[in-house]
């Protein structure tokens, strides 16, 4: 109902957990595929199958970024509070428009069954929405032949239509390989072309959710990364690795995929901790495949009982693997106490 709502030129959005994001899989490819506008909010539980349904986890970070079968790459949005989920839930209209493809945000039930404090939840009424390239009746007058997936602008991103805008020109939903006339093809060398310009649609650099700096320090030679609501318990974690003489930068991953900052952080580093509220440290996969980055490079620190992450957990982890990596009498200054 979604797809086709937006495909028809409604704003339209549906919200699940991590059981519903593998029974949409097939259809997040379908609005992939065919460039259809979606917005996706996804409160990740614990899983997998029925798993903790009222427990929080960040489990649902690769199952979303690669949904559906063949290839495909979705935007990820991570806020970390309920004001940035309220604003990143109207900006994600505006990106699928743009981008004409799914987005999806990944909120977890810490961020939405919680009780939480927050400013208010305020709308710009003066905001002027994002609807992407449309082409009205006029326009499509004056193109002798409508191309729904040319790149005409070599930005990545065809000209769409609303059904009925003209008797003659636009629209089409091909779920099957297609070439930029949307009709259907079996050409190898066609179907590559369409499908290295659907890579440009996710490019970081078309949206402005880039990474969040903390503190970069020229003379601190570790880093911590973190997303999602992980970044309420980061200030009292630095806190309490300060008091134990450890500094780290600090930097939180607000979408995906990820933007240069990401990559320049990590390699300007020599080691980074990731923490993650998963068992198999999904987003240190994501960016060891996308970013190509040395494994050994990226300490995953990690929770999944359920519960959100303490800053006591986070800092005891640390300094425990940080007291391993020492030896003789300096192991005893990065122990936990």
């Amino acid at each position: 109902m979604v797809i086709g709502a937006n495909w028809n030129g409604a704003r339209a959005f549906t919200a699940t957990s991590g059981p519903g994001i593998s029974l949409m899989s097939e259809f997040l490819g379908l609005a992939y595929f065919a460039e259809v506008p979606v917005v996706l909010v996804n409160i990740q539980r614990g899983g997998p199958s029925t798993g903790m349904p009222t427990r929080t986890q960040q489990s649902d970070i690769t199952a979303c970024a690669y949904a559906s079968h063949g290839d495909t790459k979705h935007v990820l949005l991570f806020p970390s509070n309920p004001s940035e989920a309220f604003n990143f839930a109207m900006e994600s209209f505006d990106l699928a428009e743009r981008l004409q493809t799914p987005i999806i945000l990944m909120s977890d039930l810490d961020l939405g069954m919680n009780e939480w404090t927050t400013s208010p939840l305020t709308i710009d009424e003066s905001k002027d929405w994002d609807r992407g390239k449309v082409l009205d009746a006029e326009e499509l007058d004056n193109v002798e032949k409508f191309g729904r997936y040319l790149d005409v602008d070599s930005d990545g991103i065809p000209y769409r239509t609303y059904p009925g805008t003209h008797p003659e020109k636009g629209a089409f939903l091909p779920g099957t390989s297609h070439n930029e006339y949307a009709g259907y093809t079996e050409d190898g060398s066609v179907n590559v072309r369409v499908m290295e310009r659907l890579l440009k649609n996710s490019i970081p650099q078309r949206h402005s959710f880039l990474s969040q700096f903390w503190s970069v320090d020229p003379i601190i030679t570790m880093g911590l990364v973190y997303f999602g609501t992980t970044d309420i318990a980061i200030p009292e974690t630095m806190n309490l690795l300060k008091s134990r003489g450890i500094q780290l930068d600090t930097m939180r991953i607000r979408a995906f995929p990820f933007c240069e900052d990401v990559v320049n952080f990590i390699n300007d580093h020599e080691q980074v901790f990731l923490v993650e509220q998963n068992r198999d440290g999904q987003m240190r996969s994501l960016l060891i495949t996308e970013c190509e980055i040395d494994p050994a490079k990226i300490v995953p620190i990690l929770n999944y009982d359920g519960f959100p992450i303490t800053a006591t957990c986070i800092a005891d982890m640390v300094s425990n693997l940080l007291g391993k990596q020492m030896s003789g009498a300096d192991a005893g200054n990065f122990a936990a106490e």
